[in-house]
């Protein structure tokens, strides 16, 4: 009998959330802090179907303007 191995299946969600603008046009710093940090992690535990998430800056009263 034959063992097989698992795969990692299935994309695990990398979500980086900053509550309050910190006026940079782009991703703040906080955020590729957190992209970082979290890709890391991902990788360390075997997680390599990654998608990041970001919600840099808005809040629930200027949601129309997520990405």
């Amino acid at each position: 009998m034959q063992s097989k191995k698992k795969d990692n299946v299935g994309v695990t969600a990398l979500y980086c959330r900053l509550s309050r603008d910190d006026g940079t046009d782009n991703d703040s710093n906080s955020i590729v802090n957190q992209k970082k940090l979290l890709q890391k992690y991902a990788k360390e535990h075997g997680f390599s179907n990654t998608r990041s998430y970001v919600d840099d800056g808005y809040t629930g009263t200027n949601f129309a303007g997520v990405r």
